[in-house]
């Protein structure tokens, strides 16, 4: 049973576990270093009974980064069970500021992925995970800040839900409200954002599997058959399934045949559907965008070339191109006066009915020149783990990225108290 949070609540220094962390983990991952040797060292420890709860998350998050994603979340659960505050390692011996992560009990990619926009703050980072079943500790993890760090999935939805009851009475200053989270998943985003001009962003809805079957019937008016389901949807299509990230799953479904082969390769039940938008430029290639929003003003993150629709970062091969990266070069040096400047009344519409202090847009435009928007959440990853020799441009980009945030959470914290004693 959750305690009564209707009045302000004290804090307290709580015990935490040490992790070798998310940033440092997925950076080796990423760097192609071989995780299996530390793996089998922390398994040692779990069957030895010496590992500490800070060992056993890190161990699940390298489950995870190895493929192995049931595993990898069977062991966080069972950590989760008995400890639920952890402390990222911090470039300062002395902390300026203590920003407590409310996270939820989800894969690798369901919660924000903050420790890369902190690790060379002089930030501590503390992450309690809010888990169905344990009450919020009393009195809560003494921090200056706290930011909701959990999404709008179903995974997270009783992470937010206690979070949203305890938010009235929490004695710091919170960032990312979990009311205005909840609006993120992508068929409820198009209803928040209709209507603002210069803004293009397809209506997404969820329909069931046995629905989307039903539309693959050899029936010459299988379009009416989508359009029961949502006036805007026609074939092509892109379909993927709910709860998906990184492509997982995700097609261009150009008619109803289509729908039968595609859902002959997926077991889930339920799934996104939209119309599908062709946004390729004048010579045929496709570009994507991540932008960054901190407390209303865009940034540029990256930006993906391919001569493929369903495009992200990794699959463009961005570093196999000059000619791509002097494009990403350019598109970050005069973002402000170029892309951002074209999309100027529209990105501030949107960052103010989003509402959040810290969320990301996928988006590219349109052939009319609107900005389209596949997705905004609080959980893309920003990172920069790219090779500063390949890709020279983005280090200074990301530290304004990474500055622009830590000085937002210094902004917003509590004037006047003593801060990360």
């Amino acid at each position: 049973m959750q305690p009564d949070f209707e009045a302000p609540i004290a804090t307290a220094k709580l015990p935490c576990a040490d992790r070798i962390g998310f940033a440092r983990l997925t950076t080796m991952a990423f760097n192609g270093t071989d995780l299996r040797p530390l793996r089998d060292e922390l398994i040692s420890k779990v069957a030895g009974g010496t590992a500490d709860a800070g060992e056993g998350l890190d161990l699940s998050l390298i489950a995870q980064l190895l493929g192995d994603k049931p595993t990898g979340l069977a062991i966080q659960a069972e950590v989760l069970a008995f400890h639920q505050l952890f402390r990222s390692p911090c470039a300062a011996e002395q902390p300026k500021l203590r920003v407590l992560a409310l996270a939820a009990s989800i894969d690798m990619g369901g919660n924000t992925p903050i420790e890369f926009l902190l690790e060379d703050s002089a930030i501590e980072l503390l992450t309690l995970y809010v888990v169905a079943g344990v009450p919020l500790p009393v009195p809560l993890p003494d921090h200056d800040i706290a930011i909701v760090i959990a999404s709008d999935s179903e995974e997270c939805r009783d992470a937010l839900r206690i979070i949203d009851q305890a938010a009235a009475g929490w004695p710091r200053p919170m960032l990312n409200p979990p009311r205005l989270v909840a609006n993120l998943d992508r068929d409820k985003l198009h209803n928040l954002l209709r209507g603002i001009k210069g803004l293009d962003i397809p209506a997404t809805v969820s329909v069931t599997r046995a629905q989307l079957s039903d539309a693959s019937r050899p029936d010459p008016k299988s379009d009416l058959l989508l359009a029961d389901v949502a006036p805007e949807l026609r074939f092509p299509l892109i379909v993927r399934p709910r709860g998906s990230h990184a492509g997982v799953g995700l097609a261009r479904i150009d008619g109803p045949a289509a729908i039968d082969r595609y859902l002959a390769e997926r077991a889930e039940q339920e799934f996104f559907v939209s119309r599908f938008v062709d946004y390729a430029n004048d010579d045929g290639l496709f570009r994507k965008y991540r932008i960054v929003v901190i407390d209303g003003r865009p940034y540029a993150c990256h930006m993906a070339i391919a001569d493929r629709w369903d495009i992200w970062y990794l699959n463009a091969n961005m570093a196999f191109s000059a000619g791509k990266r002097l494009e990403e070069e350019s598109f970050m040096r005069d973002f402000e006066t170029a892309f951002a400047g074209r999309h100027q009344d529209a990105l501030a519409a949107m960052a103010e009915r989003v509402g959040l202090d810290y969320f990301t847009i996928d988006c590219a435009e349109n052939k009319r020149g609107d900005l389209l928007i596949f997705e905004a959440d609080n959980t893309a990853v920003v990172h920069n783990m790219d090779s500063p020799d390949l890709f020279p441009y983005k280090p200074p980009q990301m530290r304004k990225i990474f500055d622009a945030f830590a000085a937002m959470l210094y902004r917003r914290s509590r004037p006047g108290r003593e801060q990360a004693a």
